[in-house]
């Protein structure tokens, strides 16, 4: 409530290097972020003029006076902004020290907004018609897509079963010496336990924590727990959510693991935590919780349900066209998701990394689940493809193709960077590109757990279907 007219911050004596990196500043519009009670606000570092005397050369100024004018209703400030004095720079158009007073004005106005209101100013940006209007042509694009894919499912694959059923009942009436081809015939492998079944699990358990957390997020979200312009809180969320969802990485890990007849369970666990872990919290609240879900999953009764017998000795696995390898079949599985969501991409990054305020949390559910069920359907197709050929190793290739959209959200990494973003230099490099990795592979175990599930149920769902020796 204290009024400030052309208080002096500080004086700063810029040195020639510190010019040159204002002027590049200046130059690519740089602007900066500051936050009073949680509301966010902006402004330019400052300006670019034409020279009075010379129009073909350009001019450089630095802002130096910033007004502040704070709107409160009673004891709660409801609105904050800020601009430059435009007649109070520096001119940093030569590469010489420069001697800068930096000062601030502050304005206090009373209004009748009540508080609960406040965040409507950050939330119509979102809400503008032409934001919308992508915004549903998205969801509108990816629905397109999930019908495409449903149809595809409900008609050929449907119908080629139907065509296997039929197919199989009569061989089964028909002369033995038949040669054997087909899904079928590998039902005595197709159950085989995978490699590496402890990272396996691990995988699997991770996956669904993650899945778990996501879940929860959207919850809070959706019930207006997050204001959009308090980024802290939800961060917060993410990190107290990680922690106290780990019970449930150590019972999905290990009961899996017990179900594929593993015995080193507690080496399982220490890779379940260390497949994604925060360092900070891992020793405080993770490991307990995860110990505790480990030790419930290991003494859970479940079996692992499979409807035909595994035979003694693996079948051998014809050779197989160059399309039919995991590479190619990522690159199929992961582009159809990601194509679905990438629209919204663009939003989700203009304000992780940019300065736009994300508030439709119900256009990004819709978006997620849509997320879930292409990638669901697509791993189930590939899946079916891939035993048609009478490849037996399904488990690692279903949570690959799941998971492969991250590595396409990766890929879209790279071409924000260079094409949407003007960041450089090693620190905003390494930061961007780190974090972005930690995401995506979080979305990696995510995905990879949701297509191996539905591949799961799917192969389960056939090889019920059938009768087998």
């Amino acid at each position: 409530m204290v009024e400030k007219d052309s208080a002096i911050v500080c004086r700063k004596k810029l040195t020639k290097q510190e010019v040159a990196k204002f002027r590049s500043a200046v130059t690519k519009d740089y602007y900066f972020q500051m936050y009073y009670d949680d509301l966010p606000f902006w402004g330019f570092l400052g300006k670019v003029e034409k020279d009075k005397n010379d129009p073909s050369e350009e001019r450089y100024y630095l802002f130096k006076h910033l007004h502040f004018e704070i709107l409160y209703n009673k004891d709660r400030v409801i609105e904050i902004n800020a601009k430059a004095d435009p007649n109070a720079v520096v001119d940093l158009t030569e590469d010489k020290e420069v001697e800068v007073e930096f000062m601030y004005t502050v304005r206090w106005k009373e209004t009748n907004i009540p508080f609960e209101n406040r965040m409507e100013k950050y939330s119509q940006s979102s809400s503008q018609p032409h934001h919308l209007e992508i915004h549903w042509f998205s969801i509108i694009n990816s629905c397109v897509t999930v019908l495409l894919l449903t149809g595809f499912l409900a008609t050929i694959l449907m119908r080629v079963l139907k065509n296997d059923f039929v197919k199989y009942a009569h061989d089964e009436e028909a002369a033995d010496d038949q040669e054997e081809t087909g899904w079928k015939y590998i039902h005595g492998d197709v159950f085989r336990y995978p490699k590496y079944k402890s990272l396996f699990a691990a995988a699997l358990g991770s996956g669904t924590q993650l899945f778990a957390l996501a879940l929860f997020i959207f919850i809070l979200a959706l019930v207006g727990v997050f204001y959009p312009y308090n980024r802290g809180a939800l961060f917060t969320a993410l990190v107290v959510i990680y922690a106290l969802t780990s019970g449930i990485a150590g019972y999905t890990a290990s009961s899996f693991y017990h179900q594929l007849e593993g015995s080193n369970w507690v080496r399982n666990l220490l890779l379940t935590g260390c497949l994604f872990l925060i360092v900070l919290i891992w020793s405080l609240v993770t490991s307990p919780l995860l110990v505790l879900g480990g030790i419930a999953g290991k003494n859970s009764k479940a079996e692992f349900q499979a409807p035909v017998r595994t035979t003694k000795y693996p079948r051998e696995i014809p050779p197989l066209p160059w399309y039919r390898k995991t590479i190619p079949q990522m690159a199929m599985a992961g582009f159809l998701p990601f194509s679905a969501i990438y629209i919204e991409l663009y939003y989700i990054f203009a304000s992780v990394w940019g300065h736009r305020i994300y508030t439709i949390y119900s256009i990004l559910f819709i978006v997620f689940i849509i997320l879930l069920i292409v990638t669901a359907f697509i791993t189930v197709a590939l899946t079916y493809f891939q035993l048609a050929a009478e490849d037996h190793e399904w488990w690692w290739r279903s949570f690959l193709c799941g998971g492969s959209t991250g590595v396409f959200i990766y890929g879209y990494c790279l071409y924000y960077y260079y094409e949407r973003s003007d960041m450089s230099g090693f620190m905003q490099t390494s930061f961007f590109f780190g974090y972005m990795a930690c995401i995506c592979y979080g979305f990696f175990l995510m995905l990879g757990m949701i297509g191996f599930r539905a591949a799961l149920f799917f192969v389960r769902h056939i090889y019920r279907s059938i009768k087998c020796e």
